[in-house]
């Protein structure tokens, strides 16, 4: 009963802490606005975007607008995203929007180019704590999720960089070829936060390495450097022989000492570095449930 209850209590934690971030991302991400995308007619790609165009042709107003075009994909995320994603995304569009239309805040500058590049990287966390919190704003953010849970290797905020092209270039015909120019840069810098935002700013490496002497290289790995090592099953293609490759997440302070320890035991290794963008547990950043 009482691991029943600390269960509960650690789903409730997330589930509110998720609802905190997509607030919070509602918010920021409206501000960017009012601040400095609205008075730079800077489009930023979007749904939200194609209200804009509309705000400058017909006045309409812009958070109003992102409402009304959201409607039709809420229809065909319901089926595709499930339940729970949906409600989550359909709290985050109406916040986002009543945030872009009530947000009375007076603009920061009048200079195009800081627009452009402090409203993209306003947008962008606001962004991506909305999808942190499991949510979107609507529009091309949840076309953006809807691809990216069938094609994992593309990035969300790479998605959205292709798919918003198309209203930029509709925007610099409305605003003028030069505002289309920076909302470009407006939506890279965007996208670039995003991905960060949603990633983390981790430079932690993981380390493949394959070697012979691939148990006296994870045993120093385990008692010199005190960091966890896995080993993965594996089987080269050509010499058709299996031994394992060995896998160690490291900071990058000490990644240099652990190619001293791999070449100490066998120069013939060979080390594959990438970047984890995200190292959660024992050793690195807490891990804590998201939902």
């Amino acid at each position: 009963m009482t691991q029943e209850k600390n269960f509960l209590k650690k789903v409730d934690k997330s589930v509110v802490m998720a609802y905190v971030q997509i607030v919070i991302g509602c918010v920021i991400g409206g501000a960017a606005y009012p601040l400095f995308l609205v008075p730079g007619q800077i489009a930023p790609g979007g749904l939200s975007g194609v209200a804009m165009i509309l705000n400058h042709l017909l006045g309409t107003p812009v958070g109003l607008m992102s409402i009304v075009l959201n409607i039709p994909l809420f229809l065909v995320g319901y089926k595709t995203l499930g339940t729970r994603f949906v409600l989550r995304t359909l709290l985050g569009t109406l916040l986002f929007s009543v945030c872009i239309d009530a947000l009375k805040l007076p603009p920061v500058t009048q200079e195009p180019l800081l627009n452009t590049i402090f409203g993209g990287a306003l947008l962008g966390v606001g962004l991506g704590m909305i999808m942190r919190g499991g949510a979107t704003t609507g529009g091309t953010d949840m076309m953006a999720r809807m691809l990216h849970k069938h094609v994992k290797f593309i990035s969300v905020g790479m998605v959205l960089l292709a798919m918003d092209g198309i209203v930029v270039l509709v925007a610099a015909f409305t605003f003028g070829m030069t505002e289309g120019l920076y909302a470009l840069i407006c939506i890279f810098v965007s996208s670039k936060v995003l991905d960060v935002v949603m990633l983390g700013l981790s430079n932690n490496k993981a380390c493949f390495i394959i070697s012979d002497a691939w148990e006296t290289i994870t045993q120093r790995l385990l008692s010199e450097m005190e960091r966890g090592v896995t080993q993965l099953s594996a089987k080269g293609a050509y010499s058709g022989k299996e031994r394992p490759v060995v896998l160690c997440v490291l900071p990058p302070q000490e990644v240099s000492r652990m190619k001293e320890i791999v070449s100490h035991e066998d120069e013939r290794a060979f080390i594959f570095i990438s970047d984890a963008h995200e190292a959660l547990g024992e050793g690195f950043s807490a891990l804590g449930g998201e939902n």
